[in-house]
């Protein structure tokens, strides 16, 4: 079992650029698959970005293709997702999660077995 925990939203103006966190314990990092989600309120959570277990594999979601960038540091067991350019529409309570299941960049809700517990970005027009 793996045990993920977000960190880096807030409050941030249009154009503004945050970096979220998703710190691991737990299992070997490098064996889990990472996906960023987001839910914003009324709304069915949904894929912003997704990379592999070696980070060879990333998949974004065509709302943020552009803007943002996933990475990860096994070394540290964290994975990143670099937003830029945020907009009001990215407002959303983001989550990460894992998946040793899957090779690749899953993007399925259904191919993650580990959850976070979410942080809040809000971003102001």
């Amino acid at each position: 079992q793996v045990q993920l925990v977000e960190s880096g939203g807030g409050l941030v103006q249009a154009g503004d650029s945050l970096r979220l966190s998703c710190a691991a314990s737990g299992r070997t990092f490098s064996n889990y698959a990472v996906g960023w989600f987001r839910q914003a309120p009324g709304k069915e959570r949904e894929v912003v970005a997704a990379i592999s277990r070696s980070g060879s594999y990333t998949y974004y979601a065509d709302s943020v293709k552009g803007r943002c960038t996933v990475s990860r540091d096994n070394a540290k067991n964290t994975v990143y997702l670099q937003m830029n350019s945020l907009k009001p529409e990215d407002t959303a309570v983001y989550y990460c999660a894992a998946t040793s299941r899957y090779f690749g960049a899953p993007r399925g809700r259904s191919e993650y077995d580990y959850w976070g517990q979410g942080t809040q970005v809000t971003v102001s027009s």
